[in-house]
């Protein structure tokens, strides 16, 4: 009974607004906020209900029942961030019977070198350091009913910066459900639910008298998010489907956003997206993005390509190829 409070506390702390406060910048392990995949970013963001290919393993694990039964899934991204940021993904899914489906995901994003600049040396001190992020993710999807979709994923997350890096462990939730109307979905889904954890490491901070060497630090949270949302198809015919999808996000360091998506897909082989999501402070123009699939006799070939301009801070790019083999 004590572990059902305490989770229940745990969750209610992540999911309910801190009243009186912002609460952007409350939180660390910011690159689980990065999506990684290319279809995504052309629907901005519009995914937890309309997802069924490999990146449910990051949107909703529920949607990895939705791939083919036939075959074992490779999913390969690249995201090139602004800030010479760059992030790469790996996902892989399978099914092991009839309603159980199993995926493991890899995430690492890396910033490159950067100068150690000090109160003293603001032009730089001649040395550099690196921040790099990792998720390991194991993700478990269910077939309820004809109608009903259950996921959950398991992450290990690291985050490293200079000398100092952070450890964690976190759970992602996830269902989607067939209205049975017009080819109507609905999903609801809970992402990095953890709690919080402390860095380990060292920082030397220059003073006039020499260094100080700092080895202890404050907890740091995770950037839980609650999302919902709705897909539908006014179009599905043989040879063109049109879907629309639109999604609420409320994470628990930042303002509700929402998204708005859609997708055309001519004879399931050429794919065009495009979305917008409200809320954000450095939104430019709508994303947008395209896809190509190949049939072949070992399976399905598939590339993605998504833009999404930020405004000020530059535009991210994402390309993804995902494979289905025998």
């Amino acid at each position: 009974m004590l572990f059902y409070v305490c989770c229940f506390q745990q969750m209610k702390a992540q999911l309910l607004p801190s009243f009186g406060g912002s609460r952007t910048g409350t939180t660390g392990f910011q690159f689980l906020k990065i999506a990684p995949d290319a279809r995504s970013a052309g629907l901005g963001g519009s995914m937890i209900a309309i997802v069924d290919d490999l990146s449910a393993l990051y949107w909703n694990p529920a949607g990895i029942t939705k791939t083919d039964t036939q075959h074992i899934h490779l999913q390969l991204s690249q995201t090139i961030y602004f800030a010479d940021v760059n992030m790469s993904y790996a996902g892989i899914v399978h099914q092991l019977n009839k309603q159980t489906y199993i995926g493991a995901s890899l995430v690492y994003l890396s910033t490159g070198p950067m100068d150690v600049t000090t109160e003293f040396q603001p032009f730089g001190t001649g040395q550099s350091f690196v921040a790099n992020d990792l998720a390991v993710a194991i993700s478990l999807g269910r077939v309820l009913t004809d109608n009903f979709r259950f996921g959950i994923t398991g992450k290990y997350i690291r985050e490293s910066f200079a000398e100092v890096h952070a450890d964690n462990a976190v759970l992602d939730f996830g269902f989607q459900y067939e209205v049975g109307v017009a080819n109507t979905r609905f999903a609801v889904g809970l992402a990095n639910f953890g709690f919080n954890t402390e860095p380990s490491g060292t920082v030397s901070v220059p003073t006039l008298a020499g260094y100080d060497t700092i080895q202890d630090f404050e907890k740091i949270a995770v950037p839980a998010v609650f999302r919902i949302g709705i897909a539908w198809d006014p179009v599905k015919l043989a040879t063109h489907r049109l879907t629309l999808a639109g999604q609420l996000n409320h994470p628990t360091d930042n303002n509700e956003t929402y998204n708005l998506g859609a997708e055309y897909a001519w004879r399931s082989t050429l794919f065009c997206r495009t979305g917008y999501e409200f809320g954000l402070d450095e939104q430019g123009i709508p994303n947008f993005g395209f896809g190509i699939r190949f049939k072949r006799n070992f399976g399905m070939l598939q590339f993605d390509y998504g833009f999404e301009d930020k405004s000020r801070l530059g535009s991210v790019h994402r390309f993804t190829f995902s494979a289905s083999f025998f």
